[in-house]
């Protein structure tokens, strides 16, 4: 709680007057004698004036660039408008010999206006599909939810999605993610829809139609890949290699689509 000066002065003076002592008679006033001895110091060096309370000054922030290491960054970005704000941290470091970090190069920049749009094109998604189902069995879907153990390894949770009512038609925890497992879950889905077979209309593509498995089976539950890491793409016009690790559910895909 603050007090203005006028308030603390008539404390002071109720404390010199009073007859108890000066620890019950803050005590029974409910201020800190750290406090109360603060302000009595000062009106003893400095008198009532330094009983007022001062403008705080801002604190000095540690890790603010100097204002000349600020200007040579700028500097820098003009000179080479094709970098980036982390390539132009690394070249300031390599030529200056000072640390900036990549942040601070991006706020910099930022303030002085240099931070340019990026060079595409951002889509938006529709409000509804192109060729919606209008009832229930007319597209299935199946996917695969990752789902990791702590100490153990992952978990693959495969499911069929009734298209139009985003009902689950039937699932299956998995410790492989093949197309025999698919099939199997497809297969709990035909009997509990009551329906006898299904066609396939779009399968990912990589997809692999043998049940040959998305991953290698490891050697041990430690050894379980983590499923995010799809490893990089093939050039375009290159032929995909006969592997045994068959893509069957990846982040950028699609799931199979299956049509009633």
């Amino acid at each position: 709680m603050r007090y203005p000066a006028a308030e603390k002065l008539e404390i002071i003076r109720l404390v010199e007057r009073s007859s108890l002592s000066v620890r019950r008679t803050l005590a029974q006033l409910g201020i800190p004698r750290s406090t109360f001895y603060r302000w009595y110091e000062g009106y003893l060096a400095r008198g009532a004036g330094a009983l007022e309370d001062g403008q705080s000054a801002p604190r000095h922030v540690w890790n603010k660039l100097p204002p000349p290491i600020a200007e040579a960054v700028v500097g820098l970005a003009l000179q080479q408008p094709e970098l980036s704000p982390r390539e132009l941290a690394t070249a300031f470091v390599d030529q200056q010999q000072y640390f900036v970090s990549e942040a601070s190069v991006y706020r910099l920049l930022k303030a002085h206006d240099l931070i340019t749009s990026p060079a595409f094109i951002l889509l938006k998604a529709a409000d509804h599909f192109a060729q919606p189902t209008t009832a229930i069995n007319q597209s299935w879907q199946t996917d695969f939810t990752y789902l990791r153990v702590i100490g153990w390894g992952w978990f693959y949770l495969s499911i069929v999605l009734d298209d139009f009512s985003r009902y689950i038609l039937a699932w299956k925890l998995c410790t492989t993610m093949t197309a025999t497992d698919v099939a199997d879950t497809l297969t709990i889905a035909l009997r509990s829809s009551g329906l006898e077979r299904v066609r396939v209309r779009h399968r990912p593509r990589g997809c692999g139609a043998r049940g040959r498995l998305l991953y290698p089976r490891p050697r041990s539950a430690t050894e379980w890949p983590n499923p995010l890491d799809h490893g990089e793409e093939k050039g375009r016009g290159e032929p995909e290699e006969q592997h045994p690790v068959q893509c069957l559910q990846r982040a950028d895909q699609l799931p199979a689509i299956f049509q009633i």
